[in-house]
């Protein structure tokens, strides 16, 4: 049985260090709880050095942060000590990283730290929002519920960003196989049909033009052309990722992609379902108006959104209603304005936000589904105009050579 070395502090918040023998720290913590010593540090004698293991994935999923956050919420509304359901929920954990961060959270939480400041500490886990409806359900009394409120948000959300990523899917596959085939015909296939052809032109005889035309890409595309091509989409790709991380670079882009035809208008859609969710959530959970609209603007995914919901803040702050500041960014529909400022005059506002949520979310369904289905036979079209034309275009000179041969046959 390994030898730890360990520090603690008794019931009388005086340091204690030593040494005991325990299968693992879980047991060492255990046997020192039963001495009335909490453990803040310890270490295997001889196993002080560790080397980290290639490939752990050091992130969270949402998916598990929110069946974590509902299982949470399900055993703490049972009445579980706060402690034993985060040992029992770490122990669980398959993502060895979210393991030892709700180790850490569960061993603060057990040295006297409040949930919301042991949830703190990991701000890669636990964002604003999570810790901020944490601390309200806390000083609420009303834990459990807060948690049930966040676990339905959380899936709101991937559920929306789900359908988002199920949208891009079917277009990106059908346009990276018809980039495929379309490489393995301009680099395989036509230069052997060019031989062939060159072959049998005779003195001052030219291919038809569109020949001429599939040939001359093959070539390019055969060559230097094709690499110097990828190596240019590939240097732009970054390009844009790196200017998008600048201060300038974000604005322009955010605002670029909410002009974007068809495009556009989803991300807006989106962004006012985000929005709506997570304010009416804040609200709802007694989270203070303008810190709620805080955490929504750092959530919002896009920055003309989120100074558009900053500048509600200001407004706010200086006592005008919340619908005022609201329409002036013209930023956000008509409708939600007017939705806002009825929930704003009876008092529902967090209620009347969650309504918002729901059409706005039920309306990126509709969004996403009619744009699959214009893009189907758009990209059939595409692959039927494209992968024909070069066909057609290898058939012409057969179609030349064949007249050629049954006029010298009459």
């Amino acid at each position: 049985m390994p030898t730890f070395a360990f520090k603690g502090r008794n019931r009388l918040n005086e340091l204690v260090t030593g040494e005991r023998e325990a299968a693992t720290q879980d047991e060492l913590r255990a046997l020192l709880r039963r001495e009335q010593i909490v453990m803040t540090q310890a270490s295997e004698k001889g196993r002080e050095i560790s080397i980290p293991k290639l490939g752990t994935r050091k992130k969270v999923k949402a998916k598990e942060l929110a069946v974590f956050t509902r299982q949470f919420s399900v055993m703490i509304d049972a009445g579980l000590p706060l402690v034993q359901c985060l040992d029992i929920l770490a122990e669980q954990q398959l993502n060895a990283f979210f393991k030892d961060v709700l180790r850490q959270v569960r061993q603060s939480v057990e040295e006297g730290s409040t949930l919301f400041a042991a949830l703190q500490k990991h701000p890669k886990v636990f964002d604003s929002l999570f810790t901020h409806m944490v601390e309200a359900g806390e000083t609420g009394g009303v834990l459990d519920l807060i948690l049930q409120r966040l676990a339905t948000l959380i899936e709101k959300v991937v559920k929306l960003k789900r359908s988002i990523v199920s949208a891009s899917i079917y277009p990106a596959a059908v346009i990276t196989v018809a980039i495929g085939a379309i490489a393995i015909i301009m680099i395989v296939v036509i230069p052997q049909f060019e031989q062939i052809f060159l072959g049998l032109l005779g003195p001052g005889e030219a291919l038809p033009l569109p020949t001429r035309i599939v040939m001359s890409i093959s070539g390019f595309i055969a060559g230097w052309g094709g690499l110097t091509t990828l190596v240019v989409l590939i240097a732009s790709a970054v390009g844009i990722r790196t200017y998008y991380k600048t201060p300038k670079g974000r604005w322009q882009i955010d605002a670029l992609l909410l002009k974007t035809p068809i495009f556009g208008s989803i991300l807006r859609k989106v962004a006012v379902a985000r929005f709506s969710r997570i304010l009416s959530t804040l609200l709802s959970s007694g989270v203070p108006i303008l810190q709620s609209l805080d955490i929504t603007a750092k959530t919002a995914g896009n920055v003309i959104i989120e100074d558009a919901i900053l500048k509600v803040r200001a407004g706010v702050e200086r006592g005008e209603n919340f619908v005022d500041p609201l329409k002036a960014t013209n930023v956000f529909p008509h409708m939600v304005g007017q939705m806002i400022g009825v929930g704003e005059q009876t008092g529902a506002l967090d209620a009347m936000l969650g309504k918002i949520a729901d059409f706005y979310e039920e309306e990126v369904d509709t969004a996403i589904a009619d744009l699959l289905g214009l893009m189907e036979p758009v990209l059939i079209a595409f692959l039927g105009v494209t992968i024909g034309g070069i066909v057609i275009s290898m058939y012409l000179p057969l179609f030349s050579l064949i007249g050629k041969l049954a006029g010298g046959a009459k």
